[in-house]
């Protein structure tokens, strides 16, 4: 009987229960595909802190190496460190992890060499039809010659890469809270801050991967209330926080106050822009901030507006040749790491940012944090298609406003917009607003929930 990889084959990764959806076994076909679809003669791969993650991790480099294939292990990383292995070696890479889910969950996600991405229409649809045949015919022959597997630490050589990419020099003495919610964020974040004039105090850095203190999940605000009591009691001048897998990076103000991504992503795209000498591409997605547009524009970059989600990121980049990109979700892509995304880097221009002057973060977001958002608000709908076609129905005849569909719909007024996009994989959809004051925000967010909801 095949396996039925529906339910863990998503857009841009594996994901699912072990063992109920998956185990070694198929672990080991998923190895064997990754090798045939991207043709490579070596791969690479890494792993999380979950229990399963060792014993998957090995079970995939097998079915590589059954087929000819050599594999360099590079053991416990970030998902960020394994696109550096990916870059630096030039290797396509798996990494096994379910970023911020449950403990019960793991998955994989693949790149090609140089970390350009594997998903749906790049590679993981071919991947999935060849497990799901071999899992009813069994395995494909083995090579001729049988491929190596070999282990190598690259975790100095990655921290070393991303204080290349930051000046951190010049920087005052800061005191930071570090919340890594028992995931990969404890064995990178000390190496990475090695020899900086950085205060660290740490949460949670047990590697630890049923997550006994919190989900490691900082987008649930929930998940931040630790950080952000222990950022006051410290008198911190900041607070960060990484999600399991930690290519996601959050920052909390002297206050223990949330920044949003947006105006992360504003401050990055400036100090981006300085350094590649006042000019480039900045890429956005539509839901972040009007901020982020206008700050490109004011310190010489090009602003290009894309859809959410990091396979239409990462493409746009490579199109056009983007120096920087930046998600409402704190996911940071980097032309000199490969395109791929790695919020340790934008941690680093926080740290330089804030340490090269003498006020506090707070005052130095401000300047990129100029309206007010609403936040991802969640409405459980019956028909995604109709709740559009009414909200669009609603708006189309005003005239002080235009319309896109760009990525569900976005309708934008002088002073206001919101957009209103389906969940891929929950009968939900999901709200964006945001305005130049608190008041209007409100008017316009209730407006559009009240069409969503009927």
């Amino acid at each position: 009987m095949a396996a039925d990889l529906s339910q863990i084959v998503k857009a841009y990764d594996v994901r699912g229960v072990v063992p109920d959806q998956w185990d070694e076994s198929l672990a080991e076909l998923f190895g064997a595909a990754f090798a045939r679809v991207t043709g490579a003669n070596a791969i690479v791969t890494g792993h999380d802190m979950r229990p399963s993650s060792p014993g998957l991790a090995r079970a995939f480099a097998r079915g590589a190496a059954r087929l000819g294939v050599d594999v360099t292990e590079i053991g416990l990383c970030s998902t960020d460190q394994l696109y550096y292995a990916s870059g630096a070696l030039d290797l396509p890479g798996a990494m096994f992890t379910a970023s911020h889910n449950p403990a019960q969950y793991n998955g994989i996600k693949m790149c090609r060499a140089g970390a350009a991405p594997v998903g749906q229409d790049s590679g993981l649809t071919e991947i999935r039809e060849l497990v799901e045949r071999w899992s009813e015919s069994g395995a494909p022959e083995p090579a001729a010659q049988v491929g190596t597997i070999t282990q190598r630490d690259t975790l100095e050589d990655y921290a070393a890469h991303l204080r290349s990419l930051v000046d951190v020099s010049a920087i005052r003495p800061l005191k930071v809270v570090v919340d890594a919610g028992n995931g990969m964020g404890g064995h990178t974040v000390p190496t990475v801050l090695t020899g900086l004039p950085v205060d660290l105090v740490p949460m949670y850095f047990e590697l630890d991967g049923t997550f006994p203190n919190h989900e490691a999940n900082p987008l649930d605000p929930a998940n931040l209330v630790d950080l952000q009591k222990r950022v006051r009691e410290e008198g911190a001048d900041l607070g960060l926080a990484f999600d399991g897998d930690a290519d996601r990076c959050f920052v909390v103000d002297e206050h223990g106050e949330p920044v949003s991504p947006s105006a992360i992503t504003a401050l990055v795209a400036a100090r981006e822009l300085a350094r590649h000498g006042g000019q480039g591409v900045i890429i956005h997605n539509l839901i972040t901030s009007w901020s982020v547009p206008e700050v490109v524009g004011e310190n010489g970059g090009t602003p290009v507006r894309t859809r959410v989600g990091h396979s239409f990121i990462k493409a746009e980049m490579a199109r056009t040749g983007a120096i920087f990109g930046g998600e409402h979700s704190a996911h940071y892509y980097f032309k000199d790491f490969w395109n791929a995304d790695t919020g340790m880097l934008a941690a680093l221009h926080v740290l330089a940012a804030l340490g090269g002057q003498d006020g506090p973060l707070s005052a130095l977001v401000a300047q990129y944090d100029r309206y007010t958002g609403s936040g991802e608000i969640n409405s459980t709908v019956a028909d995604q298609a109709a709740c559009l076609t009414a909200l669009k129905a609603a708006y189309a005849e005003r005239e002080d406003v235009t319309l896109d569909e760009l990525d569900g719909l976005t309708v934008t007024a002088a002073d206001w917009w919101f957009n209103v996009r389906p969940s891929n994989t929950e009968p939900l959809l999901r709200l964006n607003a945001e305005a130049k004051d608190a008041a209007t925000m409100a008017e316009v967010r209730d407006e559009a929930l009240r069409i969503i909801r009927g």
